[in-house]
């Protein structure tokens, strides 16, 4: 949710602004850590204004490759001997992109009024994520924001690739099922009313698949574009149904027992996991602030509850590797034992950062084998579609055929 807040900071200004958080408290908690006394806090979302503002964040976006870019460049430029603000200056200037022109204005400002660079980016959550941002302020802190913003570049790509490779995977499947849905109906609106004149002309005594197709046949030809906004609607309402928030539960419990891509869920959850926490712990990030920034970086709602319970049996000492040896159905036994060996020598960031190039290895390996699997299942549905449709529409001639003879 949205919130407007005035806060008074250090040197006794008031400053306002706009932040989005979970709620009042998590706000609260957020600019008392940044040494801030809040004065004010009010809910942004359910005001006009509030409304407008999330309706033009629909339009305003930074695409990951973007930000690739963005990190990689501005890093090139610090490590450069170039200023902060110098260095936003030349991207602002080369940046194409309208809304990332507006917030390297916001960030320049920021810093000309002597804010950090990433309470500036934290105004922002819906371009910046919260790793983004955490990753920054370690960064910041450490006096090291060059290396920083180069980890976060190279993990944004690494993210991004592994997304797009599995992406990539299923979406051939599901162009090929939908050129076979729109050839279907053409063929029912066009050629199987000819051939039912046909055999209506003949008095061919029709099979049960004839009629049925012949039905479907004059359905489709009498409405055909009705026909298309149905299947689109149709379409359109088991994407909202399946993305609604209710069924997220029943949705990542298929992903993870789901052949082939189960398993491709759970090693790309790991991988995500394990390189998130490792680049948290080398930029400085506390551990548990680590995990709990990585639970809003997974996705599967089942992963979230296993980093939850991680969080809180770290705060009351317990070791990193309990929670997940107890979780082996969702991340692997070589993700505990590896954590325990990095707790043991005291290299947990290290042995993290081995497990996520080890199981985005056999991300790439998988999606690249993928297709090989789904082949032949696109031959068996389609073989048994063109094979029903065919011998529907067959039989009755060779009845015909017996007739004559």
């Amino acid at each position: 949710m949205l919130f407007s807040y005035k806060v008074k900071s250090d040197n006794g200004e008031i400053v306002e602004g706009v932040l989005d958080a979970q709620d009042r408290f998590a706000l609260a908690h957020e600019l008392k850590s940044r040494g801030q006394t809040p004065l004010s806090i009010k809910e942004k979302s359910g005001s006009f204004a509030g409304k407008l503002l999330a309706f033009q964040n629909i339009f305003d976006r930074v695409s990951v490759g973007e930000q690739i870019i963005f990190t990689k460049n501005l890093s090139g430029m610090l490590r450069a001997g170039l200023s902060l603000s110098r260095a936003l200056s030349v991207l602002q200037k080369q940046t194409k992109n309208t809304t990332l022109n507006k917030i390297l204005m916001s960030l320049s400002s920021d810093i000309s009024a002597g804010e950090t660079f990433s309470f500036g980016l934290s105004k922002f959550p819906n371009i910046f994520s919260k790793l983004f941002v955490s990753m920054t302020k370690a960064g910041e802190e450490s006096g090291n924001l060059s290396g920083a913003l180069s980890d976060i570049g190279v993990n944004l790509e690494k993210s991004h690739s592994l997304t797009k490779k599995i992406h990539g995977a299923l979406i051939y499947p599901g162009v090929i099922l939908g050129a076979m849905v729109i050839i279907g109906v053409l063929m029912f609106a066009f050629v199987v009313p000819t051939l039912a004149s046909t055999f209506k002309e003949l008095g061919v005594t029709l099979p049960l698949s004839t009629r049925i197709i012949i039905w479907f046949g004059n359905f489709f030809s009498n409405h055909l574009i009705s026909s298309f906004l149905g299947i689109f609607a149709v379409a359109f309402g088991f994407y909202s149904f399946f993305r609604a928030k209710f069924m997220s539960k029943y949705i990542d419990f298929v992903l993870i027992k789901f052949p082939v891509i189960g398993t491709l869920t759970k090693e790309l959850n790991t991988a995500r996991t394990a390189r998130t926490v490792s680049s948290l712990l080398i930029s400085g990030v506390s551990i548990t602030r680590a995990v709990e920034i990585t639970e809003d970086v997974v996705q599967n709602i089942y992963y979230k509850a296993v980093l939850n319970d991680t969080k809180g049996a770290i705060e009351k000492g317990a070791p990193f590797s309990q929670i997940f040896a107890q979780n082996n159905n969702l991340y692997p036994i070589m993700m505990s034992e590896m954590i325990q060996v990095g707790e043991e020598t005291g290299k947990l960031s290290d042995m993290l950062l081995q497990v996520a190039l080890f199981y985005e290895e056999e991300i790439e390996n998988k999606t690249r084998n993928l297709s090989t699997i789904i082949e032949p299942l696109l031959m068996i549905i389609i073989g048994a579609g063109v094979g029903f449709f065919a011998i529907s529409m067959i039989s009755p001639l060779y009845s015909v055929l017996d007739n004559i003879k």
